[in-house]
């Protein structure tokens, strides 16, 4: 460590500079420091001769990172999260806490599990900040890097399956929350509920149909293609969507089936009239699953928040 180059540095260009990346915007950046644009400018400029890059360049649509802003981003959000822990007292305090927690969810625990804790994180700490972001293959990569806090998506409980889809590395905690099995969504009036009404929906019956499919994680397949390809079989996938809400949607104006959680195929079910039918081929029964970076494991206000999400889904999984 050299202690002359960090006395140096300026922490206040490293916020600014995490703003602008977050803004690409002069103007906005100005706005949410509380300074004025020329301030902003004159800093960016200082941070320029700093790095020895331009960080920044203009275009139509703003300012544009330079790959080397792109690269100092994740590690000067680390960097100013961490000086910010340093700042919190020992104890953690949810009532006097402005924490800011990054989580990153899969789109079905929106409606499932959310809403069994939200309401007492908002309670026990006012001015708690969450974040969240969508589940990305690269998620327990930022976990390890200290850019994720959390992570809440589905794991399949044999290990042999979780092999195949879903091993979080070492380094990665996690805790279950809640067991779901699979189902089918389609459309009032699709042809495959007369098989139902006529006992026919059967493996084979399914797979005659053309599916829609939600793209997560570093595979576009799910556990059920897997367990399928053990067969020699598989499914004809018509499309493929980036989320649930959209797989859905999509349902209610073709016959493709969507194979989901089978407590988000009710909730949307419910919310955009279509029909849930039992998946018919057999499939293991898979977890919501909270994950968390192991050098978090001690921390006072993740070990706050955890207990509260744990806690909250439990009542849940004893249904």
């Amino acid at each position: 460590m050299t202690v002359d180059k960090l006395a140096r540095l300026d922490l206040n260009l490293l916020v600014c500079l995490h703003v602008l990346l977050q803004e690409c915007s002069v103007t906005r950046a100005a706005q949410r420091l509380f300074l004025s644009q020329s301030a902003v400018s004159k800093s960016l400029a200082r941070l320029r001769e700093q790095f020895d890059d331009a960080l920044f360049v203009r275009s139509a649509h703003g300012l544009l990172p330079t790959p080397r802003a792109k690269v100092l981003q994740p590690v000067l959000e680390k960097l100013l999260q961490d000086i910010e822990n340093l700042t919190e007292p020992t104890e953690f305090v949810p009532q006097n806490s402005h924490r800011h927690f990054k989580m990153s969810l899969v789109e079905s625990a929106y409606p499932l599990l959310m809403p069994r804790f939200l309401g007492e994180i908002f309670s026990q700490g006012p001015n708690i900040l969450l974040d969240t972001h969508a589940w990305e293959p690269d998620t327990f990569d930022k976990m390890l890097r200290g850019e994720i806090d959390f992570g809440i998506t589905g794991k399949d409980l044999n290990p042999h399956d979780a092999q195949l889809t879903l091993m979080p590395p070492k380094g990665i905690i996690f805790q279950e929350l809640h067991r779901d099995t699979q189902r089918c969504i389609v459309r009032p009036g699709h042809p495959v509920l007369a098989l139902v009404e006529a006992g026919e929906w059967t493996q084979a019956n399914y797979l005659l149909q053309r599916h829609i499919q939600v793209r997560c994680g570093r595979d576009d397949r799910w556990l059920l293609d897997y367990k399928l390809a053990e067969q020699g079989l598989q499914r004809d996938i018509a499309m493929y969507v980036p989320d649930f809400n959209s797989a859905a949607s999509l349902c209610t104006h073709t016959d493709l089936i969507f194979t989901a959680p089978s407590h988000f195929a009710d909730y949307v079910a419910a919310q955009l009239n279509l029909v849930v039918l039992p998946l018919p081929t057999p499939l293991p029964a898979m977890a919501y699953t909270l994950f968390w970076p192991q050098h978090q494991e001690n921390d006072p206000g993740h070990c706050w928040l955890r207990q509260i999400i744990i806690n909250g889904c439990r009542e849940l999984s004893s249904r």
